[in-house]
């Protein structure tokens, strides 16, 4: 594909769920500072994105920060990559699947959740997988109805002022960070294009302008957004929202269903998407005994459908015995891992400027790293240590393997 495909892919990985649920967790964390929380979200994403669009044009494989990581840094630091990606995408489908839920059947978004994730795995068993073609389809749906909520919220006359102030719950930056944080979940599907360094043309060239484009597009929205929904909701009301977009457009020229609509298909597009990428990501670390051998298995049609089915089976799990923040918060910590790990394996990169034509600075990788821990460490202390607990298993386990 060509630089319009991989930024439909990354538009659409981008603005599956997270531009219509993140916003209520954010706002209880920023409170009136929460377009602040989402500038501080987008520079940590464009510091991450120019060290990812670098490692893919210099490492032109499938696997992003995993396959980067180990050629870089060594096999440990790509599995510490690989498995907060594992982790991370895991958390997204649960907190996807509760998003679809939160604006189809509101009083039992678990329930939704599960057949949503389900149905998913199902299609990705048999090779049905969301191409580049759906992608630009979907994105262009869901690009069209944000620009027309914001529209239509903007018009209305809302019980507070936009979300530029600083004052946070905690009375200090501690809020907007976290809030910021949590808003990262939003961004993260720009990775989805460093993973397509095999099937895109020219990617030293196509792969750092496509996330540019993404990345620059979405944070156009988001900052729309965040000035606009406190605005027209108020920060109490936003921040005890699971459907915060529809409920703001509620009473204006746009109907609600629009935004459900364009929610729930982007929603599932990029289920799609990240179950197909979750289940190949398992299947290479598989291959290199950092995951149990039988999770490469494939089925008839090449499909790993076994570690797609392991990862629906926990996302599911995670969907009934947590909830939208919580699922939220363990995804951003995991992904912010991760591009921890691609941060440090392209201040590292030996030749970047040969291969690729150009170098992310190096200062500026460094301050991704030290962004990235920054805002793990602002999350809230249950999704911090639950994903460390399963990250320090997973290390366990796999120093077991390498010893037997």
């Amino acid at each position: 594909m060509g630089t319009v495909g991989a930024t439909a892919i990354g538009l659409g990985s981008m603005l599956g769920a997270g531009v219509f649920v993140v916003w209520g967790p954010a706002a209880e964390s920023a409170g009136e500072a929460l377009v602040w929380a989402v500038l501080i979200a987008g520079v940590v994403a464009a510091l991450n994105a120019g060290s990812t669009a670098q490692l893919a044009a210099v490492h032109p494989v499938a696997g992003g920060a995993y396959a980067y990581g180990r050629a870089e840094l060594g096999p440990w630091p790509g599995f510490v990559a690989g498995i907060g990606f594992v982790l991370g995408k895991t958390a997204s489908v649960a907190a996807i699947g509760l998003a679809i839920g939160a604006y189809v059947w509101p009083d039992r978004p678990a329930v939704v959740a599960t057949v949503a994730i389900a149905l998913s795995w199902a299609l990705n068993s048999r090779g049905v997988t969301r191409t580049s073609g759906a992608s630009i389809v979907i994105a262009s749906t869901v690009v069209a109805v944000v620009v027309a909520a914001v529209l239509a919220i903007a018009g209305t006359d809302g019980p507070a002022s936009a979300g530029f102030g600083w004052s946070t719950p905690w009375g200090t930056a501690a809020g907007v960070a976290q809030a910021a944080a949590l808003v990262f979940f939003a961004f993260a599907g720009y990775a989805r294009i460093a993973t397509l360094g095999e099937e895109v043309r020219d990617p030293a060239r196509v792969i750092p302008r496509a996330i540019a484009v993404a990345l620059g597009t979405v944070l156009v929205l988001y900052v729309a957004l965040a000035a606009v929904l406190p605005r027209a909701m108020g920060v109490d009301a936003l921040a005890a929202s699971e459907a915060p977009v529809a409920d703001a457009v509620a009473g204006t020229w746009l109907p609600p269903v629009a935004v459900t609509v364009a929610a729930v298909a982007g929603a599932f597009g990029s289920l799609l998407a990240l179950t197909a990428g979750l289940g190949r990501t398992a299947m290479a670390m598989a291959r290199e005994a950092d995951l149990p051998r039988p999770l490469a298995r494939t089925n008839g049609r090449a499909v790993p459908a076994l570690a797609e089915g392991t990862a629906a089976l926990v996302a599911i799990v995670l969907a009934w015995v947590g909830d939208l923040t919580l699922a939220i918060a363990m995804s951003s910590f995991a992904v912010l891992l991760y591009y921890a790990v691609a941060g440090a394996s392209a201040f590292r990169a030996a030749g970047a400027g040969r291969v690729a034509g150009w170098r992310m600075p190096r200062p500026l990788s460094a301050a991704g790293v030290v962004l990235c821990v920054a805002l793990m460490a602002s999350l809230p202390p249950l999704a911090v240590g639950a994903a460390l607990g399963v990250l320090v298993l997973g290390a366990l386990a796999r120093a077991a393997a390498v010893r037997r």
